[in-house]
C-alpha cells in the first residue's frame, strides 16, 4: 500500500494451489446475513477470495477417509486479511455475507456444466447452527 492505493495478489501460476483453473467468477450478496450453501462437488476444487465487505465460510470434511472427516471449520475472508479460501472435492461448504454488499471472487477447476451437475446439496441448517455470530 502506499498513497495511490493497493495491490492485492490473489493467485499466481506458480502457488500450485489447485489442479487446474478453469474458471473465474464473482458472487454478490446484496445484504447481511444471506446464506449460500451447503454444497460439495466430487471433481472440482475451489478458491474464494473475497474483495470486499466479508463473508463466513462454512466447512464440513465429507471425506470419509480423512482424519477430519465429520470436521466443522469455519473462517473469516475480507479485505482487512487478504487470504484465499482453498476448498478441495468432498468438503461441504457455505457462506453468509457479514456485510451488506459483499462480494466473493471464485477461483474453480472445472467449467460449469448445468447438464452434468458435479456436486451435492443440502440445506444450510444440516450442521446446526453454525451461522449465527455470537458475541464474544
Amino acid at each position: 500500500m502506499d498513497d495511490r492505493g493497493c495491490l492485492t495478489q490473489i493467485i499466481q501460476a506458480t502457488d500450485e494451489i489447485m489442479p487446474t483453473i478453469s474458471r473465474i467468477y464473482i458472487t454478490e450478496n446484496f445484504s447481511k446475513g444471506v446464506i449460500r450453501g451447503f454444497h460439495k462437488h466430487f471433481k472440482e476444487w475451489k478458491c474464494f477470495f473475497v474483495p470486499k465487505g466479508a463473508a463466513k465460510f462454512v466447512l464440513v470434511d465429507d471425506r470419509k477417509d480423512s482424519e477430519t472427516y465429520k470436521q466443522i471449520d469455519k473462517y473469516i475472508l475480507s479485505p482487512n486479511h487478504p487470504s484465499v479460501l482453498i476448498i478441495p472435492t468432498g468438503i461441504y461448504n457455505g457462506w453468509m455475507s457479514l456485510n451488506d454488499e459483499t462480494f466473493l471472487i471464485g477461483i474453480s477447476s472445472e467449467s460449469f456444466d448445468r447438464e452434468k451437475p458435479d456436486d451435492e446439496r443440502l440445506p444450510p441448517d444440516t450442521y446446526g447452527d453454525v451461522w449465527t455470530v455470537k458475541g464474544r
